[in-house]
């Protein structure tokens, strides 16, 4: 059988390079907080078009816009995803990898060859590096392992003294002292958590309450819209919150399909998300987005989507759920594979991107043209989103090669100078984007 796989799953990326869904909406349509919700499109054939990885090369880099200096904080890391920035300006990154599971069937015989050249999966480093820029001049002086062994790891988090890593199924507490270069001592498990998950639903992400007290915690599904039973999403398509030891363990808020970065708006104690939305329902169909996350509500996976359209692949429906679902506040667009959130605090860049959000977009695979591929900032004003979204980090799909992605953004954070740092785990590389000048 190993013989005739191969052939099927090439026959098979033909016809899904030329069949697909109807044209993509216009650009702006899809986004913002009231987008344009098309019909939904079950065709029997989904699109599937996967990006081509190769990475940078030479001095070549991303493009961000006029007045900004795109700069490499770090290259040759492996496959870095998430990036943290610790109160002495030491920057942490959990380099860790999508990791093959046995196919099922013919479908996934075909993802698999469809996806095999596209860079996002192989084996997994597990483990975190610390980059210390010691002088505050944007350049790195010194790397070495901070934390290895881990399993899959992504969300890191400092609180009252003790480092924090959520790892595929678990997360872990370990001692930590201030300008500390590696961790050595043995951590303490102090959560369990549903291993792995649908496509790339394998990252859980951390982030402190306002007052320390709490930890939330991000698990995405485990399927697109639960075909694998609800048995299967146990503490799924959640953000959880735990105590500072890992008791405590409640849903905070639920039917977030894959949830990821978390942050508040600057000036207030509303925790906003990034979540990528469902798959295969066509071109526009459905908005990845950025909410706000209120304790308690239903944000609708599976049963619906931005707030009451109901998705008729979900069996059984649930009517009660769908009529207290809430929609998002503010769509990205679809397929865009939202990850990376954070909220720029910093008096670096000049006063338009103070206070918004710089969002990670990770990039599609079931949208033809693609989407995402991009660091994109949106406006903020009194505490929600005021504006569309802005391209910020560009040119990470190749400009004169059809589909050829050099790199892929998922982390986004800011250092100690005030400049954006993006992790790029396809390109292998934490770039660093700076105003000009002194």
């Amino acid at each position: 059988m190993t013989l005739w796989k191969p052939g099927i799953a090439a026959l098979m990326l033909a016809v899904l390079s030329a069949c697909g869904p109807a044209p993509p909406l216009a650009t702006g349509k899809n986004t913002g907080p009231k987008p344009a919700l098309p019909a939904p499109d079950t065709s029997w054939i989904p699109t599937a078009r996967f990006e081509t990885a190769r990475p940078w090369t030479g001095d070549d880099h991303p493009v961000a816009p006029k007045g900004f200096v795109v700069t490499a904080y770090a290259r040759n890391l492996d496959h870095p995803r998430w990036l943290y920035v610790l109160p002495n300006g030491d920057v942490l990154v959990a380099e860790s990898s999508t990791i093959p599971s046995p196919p099922k069937g013919l479908l996934d015989y075909i993802g698999d060859y469809l996806r095999k050249d596209s860079g996002d999966v192989g084996v997994s480093a597990n483990r975190i590096t610390l980059l210390r820029d010691s002088k505050g001049t944007g350049v790195v002086d010194a790397r070495q392992v901070f934390l290895r062994g881990l399993d899959q790891p992504f969300g890191m988090l400092l609180l009252n003294g003790s480092f924090y890593v959520a790892n595929t199924a678990s997360v872990w507490r370990y001692p930590y002292s201030d300008g500390a270069t590696e961790i050595t001592a043995r951590g303490e498990k102090i959560l369990d958590l549903p291993r792995g998950g649908y496509n790339n639903h394998w990252t859980r992400n951390l982030f402190a309450r306002s007052d320390g007290e709490k930890i939330y915690v991000t698990v995405g599904s485990g399927s697109n819209v639960g075909e694998n039973g609800a048995e299967n999403e146990f503490h799924r398509a959640n953000v959880l919150e735990i105590n500072p030891d890992g008791s405590g363990l409640r849903i905070f808020a639920s039917g977030l399909r894959n949830p990821n970065g978390l942050g508040y708006a600057p000036g207030t104690n509303d925790l906003w998300a990034v979540v990528n939305e469902r798959d295969m329902l066509g071109n526009d169909l459905v908005p990845d987005y950025l909410t706000k996350v209120s304790d308690g509500a239903f944000y609708g996976w599976p049963y619906s989507y931005w707030g009451s359209h109901v998705d008729a692949r979900v069996t059984p429906q649930r009517p009660d759920l769908v009529a207290k679902a809430v929609a998002p506040d503010y769509s990205l667009g679809a397929h865009v594979a939202a990850l990376g959130l954070v909220f720029y605090t910093g008096s670096a860049f000049p006063s338009h991107y103070r206070g918004g959000a710089f969002i990670g977009e990770h990039g599609s695979w079931n949208r033809n043209p693609f989407s995402g591929y991009a660091v994109v900032y949106v406006p903020f004003a009194n505490g929600k989103p005021s504006g569309p979204p802005e391209p910020f980090l560009t040119g990470f799909m190749s400009a004169s090669e059809h589909g050829i992605a050099h790199g892929r953004p998922v982390g986004v954070a800011i250092d100690r100078t005030g400049a954006l740092l993006v992790a790029d785990d396809v390109g292998n590389t934490v770039w660093r984007i700076a105003p000009k000048g002194p």
